[in-house]
């Protein structure tokens, strides 16, 4: 290892996390460090799930320089304006979890207001233009290019009038294959500067302080560098097996450990490509829908305690439809938890290797997004001062033990109940910050200044909106909102109201517009 500042970076694992890795540190660092990808084991990005994003991923195509149009059409790529939760209320009922921000009327967010005079019984309606968006299979952009104006929210003065709600950029997130993206963001990193090897890797060499010399590959041998970044997922084989670092499983609160997944190709233009992903409540987990522009993404998560594989599959299978038939179905695990350290010595974990949780509200490239943020802003010097390190590690289990809590709550707070699953759900252990958290939403609602700050790319409204839909925990508006004049409020929902269906009105479906995308951009 270098006696200089670290300029010799080795990414070892490809797919998702790999490949985000070697283009973001090439962008951060350019020319002042080398970084090399050794993909361990080669086409295993194929093998990854097709994957949904948060709304903050956009910053990270931002930072690369790259256009929707540059990577979308060649990625089978959708929009996603919110995430649908199907029947985790009562059969039949849905409500949306958009990614738009809340609009406040006098000091209250929307959703608020709802509690104490909604207009209807639908809150996602009443306080998101989404909403509308996703019931009426809308784009969030104009077949021009431009953005549907008024998904970033408003805020309404003292006389009701809306600040600032017209003409930005919608917040909204992705679906995409994880394969192709991974493909092309390796292709992004080898074209400026990153060296590129699939290889085998054999072993992992340690010196006398117990850091990594070099690890070795079958096909180029030893492969030296000051920071090795691990990225091979749940085998955690730089971190776990040759480090020794620990791994807190969340399997306590989270009891899902396996998942079977289907890729389903559908006739999208016939079918229409919904700008949301569905997550489906299920007698012993939850099925996920990703409608990508040539085929759907399936998958059911659930806990092998309640249910078989082959129940699973079957009951995944029968979700689909006719179109699951002959379709080959892919069983795995599922491990869910952290590594105790997500930088140990001159080893950083970007991915898996330092957490997972379910992908119920899609976070996995989120939290790459975020290691690596947290990354370049710690990057070492000579000196390889323990302060990055430590405050690195901080700020990473902060974000996974906090997306532990908000999927710990899905459960506990759905009204759904009709199998022991779903009832066992309810008695399982709650993280103590929740439960603190959950005797003062029952006081006053989930606000910005009522909620953890460190849930990377979930908006500050997700908690009221995930509480409202789900229903198992009532909740009550604040008192002064009672003893306010809700004038302006009435006008705020009626001003969603009319700006939604004006969006409806014109804005083209996902298809008209990634197709016209996909001619221009070819």
């Amino acid at each position: 290892m270098s006696t200089q500042n670290p300029e010799n970076v080795v990414i070892v694992g490809g797919g998702i996390a790999g490949s985000m890795t070697a283009a973001y540190l090439k962008a951060a660092f350019r020319e002042r460090i080398s970084v090399t990808l050794v993909e361990d084991e080669p086409g295993s990005a194929a093998a990854e799930n097709d994957e949904t994003t948060l709304g903050d991923i956009r910053s990270f195509f931002d930072f690369l320089g790259l256009e929707e149009e540059d990577w979308m059409p060649a990625c089978d790529a959708t929009y996603k304006l919110a995430v649908r939760f199907q029947d985790w209320n009562r059969p039949e009922q849905h409500f949306y979890l958009p990614f738009e921000d809340t609009r406040e009327v006098a000091g209250f967010p929307l959703t608020e207001w709802w509690l104490h005079n909604g207009p209807s019984g639908r809150f996602d309606r009443d306080c998101f233009v989404a909403a509308w968006l996703c019931d009426a299979g809308r784009s969030p952009r104009q077949l021009d290019g431009s953005a549907a104006g008024g998904l970033g929210g408003a805020s309404a003065g003292p006389d009701g009038a809306p600040a600032g709600w017209g003409g930005a950029a919608g917040p909204y997130g992705y679906h995409f294959e994880a394969g192709a993206l991974a493909r092309y963001l390796t292709g992004y990193a080898v074209g400026r500067g990153v060296r590129y090897l699939a290889d085998e890797v054999l072993e992992v060499r340690l010196d006398a302080r117990g850091w990594i010399e070099h690890v070795v590959t079958k096909e180029h041998g030893e492969i030296h560098g000051d920071l090795f970044v691990d990225c091979t997922g749940d085998r955690g084989l730089l971190l776990h097996k040759a480090l020794k670092v620990p791994y807190l499983s969340y399997q306590d609160t989270l009891p899902n450990d396996s998942v079977v997944t289907l890729r389903v190709p559908t006739r999208m233009k016939a079918r229409g490509i919904p700008p949301y992903t569905t997550v489906a409540a299920r007698g012993s987990g939850w099925i996920w829908t990703i409608p990508l522009f040539s085929r759907i993404g399936t998958g059911y998560v659930y806990a092998r305690e309640y249910c078989t594989p082959e129940e699973a599959e079957r009951t995944l299978r029968e979700s689909v439809g006719p179109e699951a038939a002959g379709v080959e179905a892919v069983h795995a695990p599922l491990l869910v938890g952290r590594s105790l350290r997500a930088w140990q010595h001159n080893c950083v974990a970007v991915g898996a290797p330092g957490g997972r949780v379910e992908p119920l509200e899609a976070t996995g490239a989120s939290f790459v997004h975020h290691a690596l943020e947290q990354l370049v802003r710690h990057f070492p010097a000579a000196d390889w001062h323990p302060k990055l390190r430590d405050s690195y590690n901080a700020s990473v289990s902060r974000v996974m033990d906090g997306a532990r809590e908000f999927l710990t709550l899905h459960y506990h707070g759905a009204a759904r109940d009709h199998t022991q699953y779903w009832r066992d759900a309810k008695t399982r252990p709650v993280p103590d910050a929740l439960a603190e958290r959950i005797a003062r939403w029952r006081v006053r609602p989930p606000g910005a200044e009522l909620v953890p700050p460190y849930h990377q790319g979930l908006p500050p409204h997700a908690y009221a909106c995930l509480l409202l839909g789900t229903g198992a925990i009532p909740l009550r508006p604040s008192t002064a909102i009672t003893l306010v004049d809700d004038t302006a409020a009435r006008r705020e929902f009626a001003a969603v109201r009319d700006e939604a269906q004006g969006l409806v009105g014109t804005l083209p479906t996902p298809y008209e517009y990634i197709t016209q995308m996909s001619l221009m951009s070819g």
